[in-house]
């Protein structure tokens, strides 16, 4: 059993001054499988006051020595990456091979990445008799999701500690174990105190605080819409920047002379992988009305094919969903979607055939829907969850049309022979990134949203100027 009492505060492994504990429960068999201690209000406010203490200092520091840092932060990561992998694995229920790769693989470079950044950003420049500073912004609130509980918060830590700000990271208190180990890695790798400080608890207990006290400048928030408004309420009052990364509705398009069998493979990836629990998930796929049938045919092969079962066998791809309350919700859609009178190709309600050790588990069947139209539910609302839905268009226009009408704009994906017209196709989503054919997810550049995907972008120098104020100092005598 997992046992955790403390929270990392200004250096230190600290016992919460108010805090209550909760068991964690295992995705896989439904059973505790630890505990954990969360703060409450008074130990927000020590780390809040902890990274103040640390800003004046840490803020001065100068480039070359924050590369420094995060290079050591990375080589440390590196040597504990089997064990963030397990963390993430027992934390959210993610297949270990998914775990290594798709999360620890796409978190670990996030400190090399921001230590490279830093030499593509103009600290300081001179305009004549002016010059221009981009200063740290100050004390920031980084508030993180249970779905990629590696990723989200090594992306974000980095980026503040490549601009020299001082953070206080609240994770998602589901993935309590892998935000205590990146503790255990930043303490290690010689973060000095104060700079990054990681306090669990609830966000209905923390939120307030975190988000609306006047010694934070900044907050950078991933996580739904809807929590997202009470995050903009509270920061509101004392106008702090707002970085947020919120929910999606991703198109795939394959366009007429796609190789079907790749745009199977980026639907089951995307889509399905991580048991459907990606904010970018490829969740509505569009397909060419003369190949529906034949893409159908394949996609249901390849489905119908995918190892569900113990998140811990190598062989397994998909895992359950994180809680009992996912899996709720997850079924609530596959019901509307059965009874707004789609075509059910494969999967739907209820739980998998699985061993008697995982029949607790919140295992999803991996569901595809067939004869969907744009403005169901389940085409128009994150279902977080293997479900997917399949859309027949009649021309590229009307496809292009499809994928735009969403609330969401975080991620496409697009499958075609001619990647010059891919690319046409790519300038006219509006989202903030776009995958082609089966190109590798590039976790070294820009990564957000339009529309209600949220504000401002994170990873890179992109991420790292989200965390910066500019100043101009005019008259400087030369």
């Amino acid at each position: 059993m997992f046992e955790a009492q403390h929270l990392y505060i200004d250096g230190q492994w600290t016992e919460p001054v108010d805090g209550t504990v909760q068991d964690l429960i295992d995705p896989a068999t439904g059973r505790p499988s630890g505990r954990v201690t969360l703060g409450g209000v008074a130990d927000a406010e020590r780390a809040i006051r902890a990274a103040r203490g640390a800003f004046p200092a840490f803020s001065t520091t100068s480039v070359a020595e924050r590369g420094e840092l995060l290079e050591a932060i990375g080589a440390e990561y590196a040597r504990r990456a089997e064990d963030m992998a397990e963390a993430v694995t027992a934390d959210l229920g993610s297949p270990i091979q998914i775990s290594r790769t798709l999360h620890v693989q796409a978190a670990q470079p996030q400190f090399q990445h921001a230590a490279e950044a830093l030499g593509r950003i103009e600290f300081v420049a001179r305009r004549g008799s002016t010059w221009v500073r981009r200063e740290s912004i100050g004390v920031c609130t980084l508030i993180t999701p249970w779905n990629f509980p590696a990723l989200q918060p090594a992306g974000k830590v980095a980026s503040a500690i490549a601009a020299g700000c001082t953070v206080v990271l609240k994770p998602a208190q589901l993935s309590a174990r892998t935000a205590l180990l990146l503790a255990e890695i930043l303490d290690t790798a010689g973060v000095p105190a104060g700079v990054v400080n990681v306090v669990l608890g609830r966000g209905s207990d923390l939120g307030d605080v975190l988000n609306s006290h006047p010694e934070v400048d900044m907050v950078s928030f991933t996580g739904s819409g809807p929590v997202a408004e009470g995050v903009a309420g509270a920061a509101a009052p004392t106008a702090k920047r707002l970085v947020t990364e919120l929910g999606g509705k991703s198109a795939q398009i394959v366009l007429p002379d796609a190789d079907l069998n790749m745009a199977v493979e980026t639907a089951v990836f995307y889509g399905i992988g991580n048991s459907g629990q990606i904010c970018g998930a490829s969740s509505r796929t569009l397909v060419p009305r003369e190949r529906l049938e034949e893409f159908l045919s394949l996609l249901t092969a390849r489905v119908n094919e995918l190892k569900v079962g113990d998140p811990r066998a190598e062989e397994t791809f998909l895992g359950p969903v994180v809680s009992a309350e996912q899996w709720d919700t997850v079924q609530d859609y596959i019901g509307q979607g059965i009874d707004a009178g789609t075509r059910l190709v494969t999967g739907g309600p209820g739980k998998p055939a699985l061993p008697d050790e995982l029949a607790g588990g919140h295992f999803v069947k991996p569901t595809v829907f067939a004869d969907v139209t744009n403005d169901m539910t389940i085409a128009r609302e994150e279902i977080f969850g293997p479900v997917l839905s399949v859309i027949a268009y009649d021309t590229v226009d009307e496809a292009l049309r499809i994928a735009n009408d969403s609330p969401f704009g975080l991620c496409g994906y697009i499958t075609s022979a001619d990647p010059e017209g891919a690319r046409a196709v790519a300038e006219q989503m509006r989202t903030g990134y776009v995958l082609i054919n089966d190109a590798a997810f590039d976790f070294n550049t820009a990564w957000g949203g339009y529309k209600q995907s949220g504000n401002g972008r994170e990873w890179a120098e992109f991420g790292i100027s989200e965390y910066l104020e500019t100043k101009s100092i005019v008259g400087v005598v030369p």
